[in-house]
């Protein structure tokens, strides 16, 4: 298939179909997806349980005439400062993916994102000066201020990155940092030719 080149050479770009214009398989995507959001959580989350909380080594008061309800320990998961009765513990979140499943996600959200006219291949995208206002003015050709714009380069050019770093909806990266969750949040996808034809070698 021919993508539609915009910017300073306008023109016919040439990419295979079997990754640019593949079936868009939901089920791979939300797996990979969510794969991919779970492997960034900390787990570092502790609590402890009553066994594991200093102190509470003696009964607190006598078993009977006090009129309160028995009590074996200041620690118990009732007490205030006692054990929680279903402790957090630190945990791994990762799930496994494996290289063609992910590839394979990565090639439906690229070819769900050309039907949807939200990816937008240019020839070369650069500043002369690192001024926000220029890199406005860039961008305003190929989204609304309110879009969430990706922006994937060969190699990221300095000058765009100080002018964007300040803008909230722009995310500049190079073909390596791209990632399914960049990929599906982002409005529109704004990539340079070099930097497409590099993922298809990636994903070929």
């Amino acid at each position: 298939m021919e993508l539609t080149l915009n910017g300073n050479q306008p023109g016919k770009l040439a990419v295979t179909d079997a990754i640019f214009a593949c079936a868009f398989n939901e089920p791979l995507v939300h797996q990979v997806v969510t794969a991919y959001m779970s492997a960034g959580r900390a787990g570092t989350h502790a609590q402890k349980t009553r066994s594991e909380v200093s102190g509470g080594g003696a009964k607190p008061f006598r078993q009977k005439g006090t009129g309160r309800a028995r009590a074996g320990t200041i620690r118990s998961p009732i007490w205030r400062k006692g054990g929680v009765a279903f402790a957090a513990k630190p945990r791994d979140y990762s799930q496994k993916v494996n290289r063609k499943m992910y590839r394979g996600a990565l090639r439906a959200i690229l070819s769900e994102l050309i039907r949807q006219d939200r990816l937008i291949v240019v020839d070369e995208l650069s500043l002369a000066v690192p001024k926000t206002r220029e890199a406005k003015i860039l961008f305003a050709k190929y989204s609304t201020e309110t879009d969430r714009v990706l922006v994937v380069s060969e190699a990221v050019d300095q000058n765009l990155y100080l002018a964007t770093r300040n803008l909230i909806n722009i995310d500049v990266r190079d073909t390596a940092a791209i990632d399914p969750v960049a990929l599906v949040g982002a409005d529109k996808v704004i990539i340079t030719a070099p930097a497409l034809k590099q993922i298809e070698e990636q994903l070929t």
